[in-house]
């Protein structure tokens, strides 16, 4: 769609809302995954604390590029966070002791080496997982079907379905926050004891899976009726790259680059067999 002005000027509402992205919403989302994947399989084979430091270090000063800063990024990103810290800190104590000791509290200890090698498997989950963190929250979901459409290449059906349940995300939370309220009205899990709070969150979550079968028997439906399926389709927004995507690119091979190339250059790097 675009809209042609007196002085015959061509202006596209699309590209002028783009325009007030930060510069990892305009990238293509293909070339955002792409990104991922290659600082994903540069860190997957080491488990080093150096590299992974390295490239958190990166991605933090890539935030402001995605429109993200730390108090953000941590309303996102803490359920990963915790999970590294426990990966860490379970790498630590289970870990072989080699060279001193640091401390030995009953059957726990922990030597110069296992600390090492926990703060590494900490620090590499946080490398994993911080760019997928960082992707999902500058990509729009309709940018990602179309990307997925148009130059992937993949079924209607699939980016379709992809498209319907990224959509359907923050439903669910919302639909989740109705749910617990209403069982709270209702005092379902107000005794404070820990089994029926458990309990009232297995309920919930049944409640929810309920809500959700029936809202995608819906969705189902809706689409069957207005012709989804039923052949080839068009796309209302061209899904292109451009130099910003090189540059994304770029950009990761600089941060898998300037990782891996340290770690090996100082004898720290440690692969993962």
């Amino acid at each position: 769609m675009s809209i042609v002005t007196d002085d015959r000027a061509v202006i596209d509402p699309y590209a002028a809302s783009r325009a007030e992205l930060p510069l990892l919403g305009r990238a293509n989302p293909l070339s955002k995954f792409g990104a991922l994947a290659i600082i994903t399989v540069a860190l997957v084979w080491s488990i080093d604390w150096l590299s992974a430091g390295i490239a958190v270090f990166c991605e933090l000063l890539v935030l402001p590029l995605a429109g993200l800063n730390l108090r953000l990024l941590w309303t996102r990103a803490w359920p990963l966070v915790a999970a590294a810290v426990l990966g860490g800190w379970s790498t630590a104590v289970l870990a072989p002791d080699k060279g001193p000791l640091i401390f030995s509290v009953g059957i726990w200890t922990m030597g110069e080496h296992s600390l090492l090698l926990g703060v590494g498997f900490f620090l590499r989950g946080l490398a994993i997982a911080l760019p997928a963190v960082i992707v999902m929250a500058c990509t729009e979901p309709t940018d990602l079907a179309d990307a997925l459409a148009q130059l992937a290449r993949l079924p209607h059906r699939f980016v379709l379905g992809t498209l319907a349940a990224l959509r359907l995300v923050g439903l669910m939370v919302a639909e989740w926050q109705t749910i617990g309220m209403a069982r709270r009205a209702r005092g379902v899990g107000a005794s404070g004891n820990v089994l029926s709070g458990l309990a009232a969150k297995l309920g919930q979550s049944f409640g929810l899976l309920v809500q959700s079968i029936r809202r995608a028997s819906r969705l189902a439906v809706t689409m069957e009726a207005r012709g989804f399926g039923a052949g080839p389709r068009t796309w209302a927004r061209p899904s292109r790259l451009s130099a910003v995507d090189a540059w994304v690119v770029l950009g990761a091979l600089v941060i898998a680059g300037v990782a891996v190339g340290t770690s090996v250059l100082l004898g720290v790097w440690h692969v993962v067999y």
